[in-house]
């Protein structure tokens, strides 16, 4: 007696097929049961009575697949994926290997090589955390989502630096990339003006409650204080809306865990280990992201405005501040003393407020009515302690140089200490 081994598809096709062959059961109810079409149930029929239950049995079982990975293909992507494209994620490193490599094998087939091979384990779920959902704007350049994200971008070729972002909210483009030292007032002046003169300017821009967004303390009676950023923004009409939570700007959130892995591993592919040649890499790497990522818009409008004569950047992008000249013409700022040059009388400039300007060169302007006062350095005082934010002390150690001793320096030729 054959024994058959049958799945339970194949045993319902079984008893369906015996009913259809004793007249018990049409073979219109037969196509509703089984799902299939009368051609097919003619065909099972068919087969049945000439070979019994073995012939509904699949002719394919303990066969390979028509469409399984050929044995030569799947080693090759091993061994890239041992040594080129090692620590890439699956999805990645499928891109690679048909961008790159021009290998045929999807991203599951690169997903199961990784796992049976431990070069990658999948992520925890996690519990699944239910936050009110803020559907995505609906013009391009309505809201953009800007943020700072430290990390090791060069793992280790190069000092750990900041990456500033810019993400359109409507479509995830990536407006602006710029690798910076820190998150400092002129950086991000620096990433805007390049967003400006590339896209124009947004209706809003999205931040997190960074003391560069958002005055957290304000004075007594200035509830309504705006920083230096927060001022730039104003004069160029874009309001500065500043999230209550990482959550609420989950979309620059998201973009930088994916740009901490994508973005580094593109890097070390193309050798990059240095902030200016990362910089010089970021267009490419921002049209290739945009061409996969990027979604259409709800709305054709472009919300961006252009740049007019008045949107004077070189000026606005500056860190400002006001001082009252004395009576001997001199302002004093940062510990030191500008003397203002005139033609005209002294008494006609005496107690005037003037707008000291700095930009990210560290050059100063005094301006006085929208135009610069020609001056000079007067006197400039000790450098004394300063107060530095919390987030900005490793900046500020990394400006500071320390002298090595000439090689005839005095203590060098310090006789040695006598042994007791």
């Amino acid at each position: 007696m054959e024994i058959l081994n049958m799945s339970t598809k194949e045993i319902s096709r079984l008893e369906v097929i015996q009913k259809v062959t004793d007249k018990r059961m049409s073979q219109k109810e037969a196509v509703a049961i089984l799902n299939l079409g009368v051609r097919q149930i003619k065909r099972l029929v068919r087969k049945y009575k000439k070979h019994g239950a073995a012939g509904l049995i699949s002719k394919h079982r303990g066969r390979k697949g028509n469409n399984c990975l050929k044995a030569e293909v799947k080693k090759k992507a091993l061994d890239l994926l041992q040594r080129k494209y090692k620590g890439f994620g699956p999805t990645l490193a499928q891109e690679k290997l048909v961008e790159k490599e021009k290998l045929k094998i999807s991203v599951e087939s690169v997903r199961q090589i990784m796992l049976a091979e431990d070069l990658w384990k999948p992520h925890k779920v996690k519990k699944e955390v239910t936050h009110q959902l803020r559907e995505r704007r609906a013009c391009f350049g309505e809201l953009v989502q800007i943020d700072g994200s430290p990390h090791d971008w060069f793992e280790g070729r190069a000092s750990e630096c900041v990456l500033l972002v810019f993400i359109d909210d409507a479509t995830g483009k990536l407006g602006q990339l710029r690798f910076v030292d820190s998150e400092s007032f002129f950086n991000y002046t620096v990433a805007a003006e390049g967003y400006f003169k590339q896209h124009g300017k947004p209706a809003a821009f999205y931040s997190d409650k960074h003391s560069i967004f958002r005055v957290n303390t304000p004075s007594v009676g200035k509830s309504d204080a705006l920083t230096q950023f927060g001022r730039a923004m104003q004069e160029l009409d874009i309001q500065i809306i500043c999230a209550n939570t990482p959550q609420a700007k989950g979309r620059v959130e998201r973009v930088n865990q994916t740009l901490q892995d994508r973005l580094v591993k593109e890097m070390r592919l193309c050798g990059i280990s240095s902030m200016a040649d990362g910089n010089a890499y970021l267009p490419e790497f921002i049209a290739d992201f945009d061409q996969r990522f990027a979604v259409e818009p709800r709305s054709t409008v472009n919300a961006h405005r252009t740049l007019t004569v008045k949107d004077d950047l070189a000026t606005i992008l500056t860190w400002q501040e006001t001082r009252s000249v004395s009576k001997n013409l001199t302002v004093q700022f940062e510990k030191i003393i500008y003397q203002i040059q005139t033609q005209h009388p002294a008494y006609a400039l005496h107690n005037i407020r003037v707008t000291i300007c700095v930009n990210a060169q560290q050059q100063i302007a005094i301006l006085y009515k929208g135009k610069a006062l020609p001056y000079e350095i007067y006197h400039q005082q000790v450098k004394q302690s300063e107060v530095v934010a919390s987030k900005d002390v490793d900046a500020a150690l990394k400006e500071r140089v320390y002298a090595k001793p000439a090689p005839d320096h005095p203590w060098r030729n310090y006789p040695a200490p006598a042994e007791r």
